[in-house]
């Protein structure tokens, strides 16, 4: 397959920026690619024309162009979390032998974008493209524990804490203790709030801004798991969670 050299060249002039090289003279980028500085001046007009490169206008220096964002942005934005989160779900289904969910927050409330059953299903409940309340549900708090206080409130405002069981939360001052818990803790707890006899954990993914996008919870009988057992659910949420925010970018910018 031909290589189109004028492409090659622009594409190699970008490759020479990274996090020790912000800023380069056109003789530094002439030498390092071996051409002619003339032709190294057409190309990177050509790439600042597009928005590629930005000249500083205090030292004449080239640098990286905000457009360059704007595409890695729709890269990031385009990958399917179910996809990269399959794996993960798999992996925890297999080890525990529990229903393992991944959900995100719609509004006010949760959805099952996918689940993985376990060998004995504790939760009648879920099922993928179901709601689910944020008040009542581990997932639920660990999407919106880490939101700023503004957000937060905004999500709550005019919200009903609708009782499900006898553990159910049913107040806000309550639930913003329990978010307060989730945040210290870094995992959040349904301990029969939503299903009598269900206890679900639940751990929050990450993007590569350090928002929260998604959760992934283990559901499990309340009859069959002692809290060292459920520790070791928490432990195994931390390890697969952590890997899928590392693919959505979390942890190279934070």
């Amino acid at each position: 397959m031909p290589i189109i050299q004028s492409v090659d060249r622009a594409l190699h002039i970008l490759e020479l920026f990274d996090e020790y090289e912000k800023e380069l003279k056109i003789t530094d980028i002439s030498e390092r690619l071996m051409l002619h500085k003339s032709t190294v001046h057409s190309l990177l007009k050509t790439l600042q024309k597009h928005g590629y490169i930005e000249q500083n206008p205090d030292n004449g220096k080239y640098r990286l162009g905000m457009k360059l964002f704007e595409r890695g942005n729709l890269v990031i934005q385009s990958l399917d979390i179910r996809e990269l989160a399959k794996p993960h779900l798999q992996a925890l289904t297999k080890e525990t032998q529990q229903t393992v969910h991944l959900v995100v927050l719609d509004g006010k409330e949760g959805v099952y974008i996918d689940k993985v059953e376990g060998i004995t299903s504790s939760a009648l409940y879920s099922r993928i493209g179901r709601r689910i309340p944020i008040h009542c549900s581990s997932v639920g708090k660990a999407l919106v524990a880490f939101k700023s206080l503004e957000e937060i409130d905004s999500i709550l405002k005019d919200y009903d804490f609708a009782y499900r069981t006898e553990h159910t939360i049913t107040n806000k001052e309550d639930f913003l203790k329990e978010l307060e818990t989730v945040r210290k803790h870094g995992f959040s707890r349904d301990n029969q709030e939503n299903e009598p006899g269900v206890n679900c954990v639940a751990i929050p993914v990450k993007n590569y801004t350090g928002e929260v996008v998604a959760a992934m919870s283990i559901s499990s009988p309340v009859m069959r798991f002692n809290e060292e057992q459920i520790q070791w659910q928490i432990d195994l949420l931390k390890e697969e969670a952590s890997k899928l925010s590392a693919k959505l970018g979390y942890g190279y910018e934070n």
